[in-house]
């Protein structure tokens, strides 16, 4: 693929399990970027047990790699989801990021459309992600494609110990 700002390439292809430790540098820079680093604890190896092809559940992404150097420059990391309403599967991006350097040359979107089209492949109906509310570019790059926001709904979270209390819980509150 040739990018549209410069004449650099890049190729786009599917992590490995050995990918994991370039995974986890990408992610903690994701993770600078997103303001996040305090959260972020990236484990590069449960993300190589996470990658394995028999893993089960099990994530995967795609690295973006500079043709001329090899340099991964990006990646988008998903899994599958499902709806009930459909009783079909769908894919959740967890998250997607290019490097600064390379942004606005068509890796962030080259990356996306390959998740689309696996998620056409495996005849997915949808393909969801979230977008931090901060985050214009992404919001702006997003809506050229048509992705609309589901403002209807809230995302829930739970973790660390309230998840672990709820884990333990014999009875409703």
């Amino acid at each position: 693929m040739s990018t549209h700002a410069t004449e650099t390439t890049f190729r786009i292809r599917m992590a490995e399990p050995d990918d994991a430790e370039t995974l986890v540098q990408l992610i903690l820079e994701l993770a600078d970027y997103e303001r996040l680093r305090q959260e972020a604890r990236p484990n590069p190896e449960a993300l190589r047990a996470h990658l394995h092809p028999e893993a089960s559940p099990r994530c995967e992404a795609l690295l973006a790699e500079d043709s001329a150097t090899g340099e991964v420059v990006g990646f988008a990391l998903f899994f599958a989801n499902y709806s009930t309403f459909l009783t079909r599967w769908g894919i959740h991006l967890e998250d997607i990021y290019v490097r600064p350097a390379y942004r606005g040359r068509g890796i962030g979107f080259a990356l996306l459309k390959r998740v689309a089209e696996i998620a056409v492949a495996r005849g997915a109906q949808r393909l969801e992600w979230q977008v931090l509310d901060w985050n214009e570019p992404a919001l702006r790059f997003y809506h050229r494609l048509g992705a609309r926001p589901m403002r209807q709904w809230i995302t829930m979270r739970l973790s660390g110990e309230a998840l672990e209390r709820l884990g333990r819980r014999e009875e409703a509150p």
